[in-house]
């Protein structure tokens, strides 16, 4: 018993040789802080429909784990050379569906091995200026009114096709992906590309006589228009 509780502290000790409790709180609270840093721009910056709590807790998460992780990596060879094996093996499936998600990730991901690297300072300026450039390349993209690429679905009776056609005009950008013919009414689905500016078609839509039904699905953020 004696031997056994000497191996563990003997174990201990090695440990704590080898990475010192003060780099190991420097790297946790660097990593942390960085890491809140990047969710916050991430929720400035989010252009989607349904903002993901749980996405942003893991950017912040993620970044903490890969410099704990690098620390004790960097601390001892044979273990980082046994965590490349392992890792190499680790597939995950969940699917990303917006790109600019995994840029976050990859984000979270480098900033955690430059703290847990020791590389404070450049970790910290370039989560600042990473930041400056995706707020102000966002705050760009939406002054000029970006466009969203949008599902439109009419449902309407035969009698106003042409007034139809007419209130179509005002999407300079779309295409017919489908189009279904009843004895009752018709319906017809558009491929489109709006502004938020352009979003007012829908109601213009809405208000024509003949029109049953009007549905606005947009295909980039899984998120429903009116």
């Amino acid at each position: 018993m004696q031997l056994v509780l000497s191996d563990i502290r003997s174990l201990f000790l090695e440990e704590f040789t080898a990475i010192s409790v003060s780099d190991l709180l420097i790297t946790f609270i660097a990593s942390l802080a960085l890491g809140i840093l990047i969710a916050v721009i991430y929720k400035l910056t989010y252009s989607g429909v349904l903002f993901n709590y749980q996405f942003a807790l893991g950017l912040v998460l993620l970044s903490m784990i890969t410099g704990v992780i690098i620390l004790a990596i960097s601390a001892n060879l044979v273990l980082s050379l046994g965590m490349v094996g392992a890792l190499s093996i680790v597939r995950f499936r969940t699917a990303v569906k917006d790109p600019m998600d995994t840029v976050y990730m990859f984000w979270a991901l480098a900033t955690g091995i430059l703290t847990g690297a020791g590389f404070l300072l450049i970790a910290a300026l370039a989560t600042v200026l990473i930041g400056i450039a995706m707020i102000t390349l966002t705050t760009l993209i939406k002054r000029r009114g970006r466009s969203n690429s949008y599902l439109l679905v009419i449902r309407y009776e035969a009698y106003c096709r042409s007034d139809l056609n007419k209130s179509l005009k005002a999407v300079q950008d779309y295409r017919i992906k489908s189009k279904n013919i009843d004895d009752a009414f018709h319906e017809m689905v558009l491929e489109v590309q709006l502004n938020q500016r352009q979003l007012q078609i829908v109601e213009d839509l809405k208000a024509l006589q003949g029109v049953i039904g009007v549905n606005l699905v947009s295909c980039e953020n899984d998120g429903l228009g009116a």
